[in-house]
Parts: structure tokens; C-alpha cells; sequence
């Protein structure tokens, strides 16, 4: 028990995942891994500076009475270890009609949505969920033979937003140890038996093989495989994101790409300039590697139009004229598509971060606090308290359950009823940029107000100072 309180130990310090006095929900679905991560992360609470502050679990309204028996497994789990829990029910099958998704995608994006409900409403700075090393093998290897590039063989990240996965250096089978010893129950899920399911295929059948007959430590060779093209496609995101503003002008209902400048860059930053381009008009549907090397087509005069996933592209002397395909999308009286943009970049400090989807582009920069009568706390450009801010920053689309303090506001309230009051039109708000910071919080609302607890004051030292162009 106790190798493994450090090995998680190490991951959540390794990769930042919980800042200092945060506080944390453990999603459980009822299996093991989940079951083990919310005993292992409640007794490391009492150990670190961290609190576990509830349990999260999210009924898909798909399994029947078996999903159910899940439900209540959850509850009970949370009554042991005197916790809250946080249930809720979705229809996923609903939502995936709705959002023109598959199941499985309607019930990440519900989980992931629920996710940030319930963080609000706990006060809750992260959510931990139950992926292991095990997880990270499975889709490495689901993304090879998808013919996944650096990005998508990255496969499992520690974080994303408010969601961490502190047991990713950690097995399965050390996990159902763990819980054997303890003689702590968990629930099986018969669908992870159906081998009609790739990754249940992978899982059962591919790499028990490459185990046996190529390399007993494969699952750990896969890991470190994954955390190298996180780095390389890390870095390239960000270089990318510098030469982007030369290459993307985003106007109302269509996004232009200079074609001599982006033929000019290095294939790896041109297809990444094209993807982010593409996901403008997308709409949330999937862009791949195909669909990116048909616009790269375009720029070579492979072919004068294409239809791309919610877009259509058409080449024109120099240029690449990307136009939404949803009906209305390009109507002046409604120039943004309904569905919400879903993006999110890293912003440094100091750094440029393009943000093709609001048309915009955000810079960072500390500097001192020489005149604090000259320091912006609204507008496009503000001044605030680099000792508060938790890096690295992010530029992301409003989410649901968003609450933060504005400044002044005697206290925390939702992101729609700010934009409401300050009469921000309902076709715009899905552009706002939102920055956070590395714990998740609500640091600037760009154009509107900065959070309250990131305000200048006398004991100011140095600033950060965020602008939008």
C-alpha cells in the first residue's frame, strides 16, 4: 500500500496535478480502478496538502438496472469513506442525437460537462478520474494503428483542465492487489469483455500477445513512448501558435489561410496551422489527418474545392476561403455558428497565443508595478498579481457551470449571468475568450472583468500583463 501512496505521490507532483490547499472530487464509476483511486487518494489527502472533498458519479442512462446497481456501489463507497457524493443522470443516447455524435463521444463530452458542474458547485479545484498505465498502453496503441500523429500518440494526459489522472504510473493489477488485500469491493462492466470493442481487443488479445512473446515490460515501454510525443507535440503546438496570426485572418462566418505562407513552413507546423484552422468551422466534428492533407492539397493546386466536416474550402489565387456549411452560420444577423466553439490553448508568461475562434490574440508579460494608478483591470488590457497566479495560463471557450468573482462583486456567480448583466449578445459569448489559470480558476474574462482575488493591491509586487489584439 505504501509503494503505491508514493508512486501516486510522485505522478501528482511530477505533473503539478493538485495546486497547494486544493480541493479534489474523485469520479468512480464503480469499477476497480476507480474504486482503488478514491481509497488511495482519501488517505493521501490526510498526508498532503490537498483535500478530498467528494465523490462525482455520472449515470449514462444506458446500461438499465446494471447501471443502476453502479449508482448505488457509488453511494456506498461515499458513505464509507464520509464523503459527499455528487450523482447525476444523463441520456446519453439523447445527447448524442442532439450534438450528431457517436455514444461513446456523447458520454465524454457529458461526463466532462458534469465534471465542471460538479467542481462549481463543491468548490472544487480538480476532478480525479481512474485511468492507469494500463489506459495509457491501450491507447497508444488504438492510436497507431488509427494512424495517429505526435498529438494523438501522446494518448492519456495527466491533466486536462480540471480533470487529472493521478494513477497513470500505476497497473491494473497492482490496483486489484491493492483492493484484494484490503478486501474492498468493486463492480465488473460486462461491456469491457465485448471483444467487438477495439480497445476491449487490444486490451484482451494484443498486447497480452506482445507480453508474452515480445516484451514483458511493454506497458511501461508504451508510457514513456507517450510522454516523449507529449513533449514533441507540445512544443510544436506552441511554435505553431507563433506563426499562426501570419498564416489564419478569421472574419465572420469564414476563416482565409495565406497559401505562400503556409506552404512555406515545415510540414509538421503547416498541418497543425491547417488543423487549428479547420476547427474554427468545425463545430465540435472530428477533423483528421485526411482532412488536413486535402486543404494542404488545395494550396498545392492539387484541386480548386473541397468538403470538409461543417466547412467547405475553395482556393483562390493565394488564398484558401474556409465557409461554414451550417445553414445560417454565414447570416449577418447570426455571423457565429449556435454550437459553442470548444477550444483551449496554452498561454505563457511571457508568450503569444493566437485564438483563431474569437479572432483574437493574447499576450502575456511581467513586469513591476512602478504607477498602480496606470494598471487596466478591465478592457483589453489588464494588470494582475503574478504572486496569485498559478501557471502555466490557459485561453479556453466558456464551459458550463463557470463561476468565478468579478471584480467587486461582493461574491462568486456564474459566467451567463455576467455576460446577461453586462449585455453581451447571446450569438458572442461562445467567442469570449476565457483565461485560467493552472488550478482552473477563472483569471480574466477577456473584455469584460478580471477575477477579484487576481486584483493589484498594495502588496503588489510584480504583474502580469495580459492583453488582447
Amino acid at each position: 500500500m505504501h509503494l503505491l501512496h508514493d508512486r501516486m505521490r510522485r505522478t501528482i507532483r511530477r505533473y503539478a496535478l493538485v495546486p497547494p490547499d486544493g480541493r479534489v472530487l474523485v469520479a468512480v464509476s464503480g469499477g476497480s480502478d476507480s474504486v482503488a483511486l478514491a481509497h488511495l487518494l482519501h488517505r493521501l489527502g490526510t498526508l498532503e496538502p490537498f483535500e478530498v472533498v467528494g465523490v462525482v458519479h455520472l449515470h449514462h442512462g444506458l446500461r438499465g438496472a446494471v447501471a443502476d446497481g453502479d449508482a448505488e456501489a457509488v453511494e456506498a463507497l461515499a458513505r464509507d469513506l464520509k464523503l459527499p457524493s455528487h450523482l447525476e443522470r444523463a441520456d446519453v443516447r439523447a445527447l448524442a442525437a442532439e450534438r450528431r455524435l457517436s455514444v461513446e463521444e456523447a458520454g465524454r463530452v457529458a461526463r466532462l460537462e458534469f465534471f465542471e458542474r460538479a467542481a462549481a458547485e463543491a468548490g472544487a479545484d480538480r476532478v480525479a478520474v481512474g485511468h492507469t498505465a494500463d489506459d495509457q498502453a491501450e491507447t497508444f496503441l488504438l492510436r497507431i494503428l488509427r494512424g495517429a500523429g505526435t498529438r494523438g500518440l501522446s494518448a492519456v494526459y495527466p491533466r486536462h483542465g480540471i480533470v487529472i489522472r493521478p494513477l497513470l504510473d500505476l497497473s491494473r493489477h497492482a490496483l486489484r492487489e491493492f483492493l484484494r488485500i484490503e478486501g474492498i469491493a468493486f463492480r465488473d462492466d460486462e461491456t469491457n469483455d465485448d471483444l467487438g470493442i477495439p480497445r476491449n481487443r487490444v486490451r484482451h488479445e494484443l498486447l497480452p500477445m506482445l507480453r508474452d512473446r515480445f516484451a514483458p515490460g511493454i506497458d511501461a515501454v508504451l508510457a514513456r513512448e507517450a510522454r516523449l510525443a507529449r513533449e514533441d507535440a507540445d512544443w510544436l503546438e506552441e511554435a505553431a501558435n507563433q506563426v499562426a496570426a501570419q498564416v489564419v485572418e478569421v472574419h465572420e462566418g469564414s476563416v482565409v489561410l495565406d497559401t505562400v505562407e503556409l506552404l512555406a513552413l515545415p510540414p509538421a507546423l503547416a498541418s497543425r496551422v491547417v488543423r487549428r484552422a479547420l476547427g474554427t468551422l468545425a463545430s465540435g466534428r472530428f477533423i483528421g489527418l485526411d482532412h488536413v492533407d486535402a486543404v494542404i492539397g488545395l494550396a498545392q493546386g492539387e484541386r480548386p474545392s473541397v468538403s470538409l466536416p461543417g466547412q467547405h474550402a475553395n482556393s483562390a489565387g493565394d488564398s484558401i476561403r474556409l465557409t461554414s456549411a451550417d445553414a445560417g452560420a454565414a447570416s449577418s444577423a447570426s455571423p457565429r455558428s449556435s454550437t459553442p466553439a470548444e477550444f483551449s490553448y496554452e498561454l505563457r508568461v511571457p508568450g503569444e497565443t493566437v485564438v483563431p475562434e474569437a479572432g483574437r490574440r493574447l499576450t502575456a508579460e511581467v513586469a513591476d508595478v512602478p504607477d498602480r494608478s496606470s494598471l487596466a483591470s478591465g478592457g483589453d488590457e489588464v494588470a494582475l498579481d503574478a504572486a496569485d497566479l498559478v501557471g502555466p495560463l490557459t485561453v479556453r471557450g466558456r464551459r458550463a457551470g463557470d463561476r468565478f468573482q468579478p471584480l467587486g462583486a461582493p461574491g462568486r456567480r456564474s459566467l451567463q449571468d455576467l455576460f446577461v448583466d453586462r449585455k453581451i449578445a447571446r450569438g458572442d459569448r461562445d467567442a469570449v475568450p476565457i483565461v485560467t489559470d493552472s488550478a482552473g480558476r477563472i483569471v480574466w474574462v477577456v473584455g469584460v472583468t478580471i477575477a477579484h482575488q487576481f486584483r493589484v493591491t498594495e502588496r503588489t509586487r510584480s504583474v502580469v500583463v495580459l492583453k488582447a489584439r
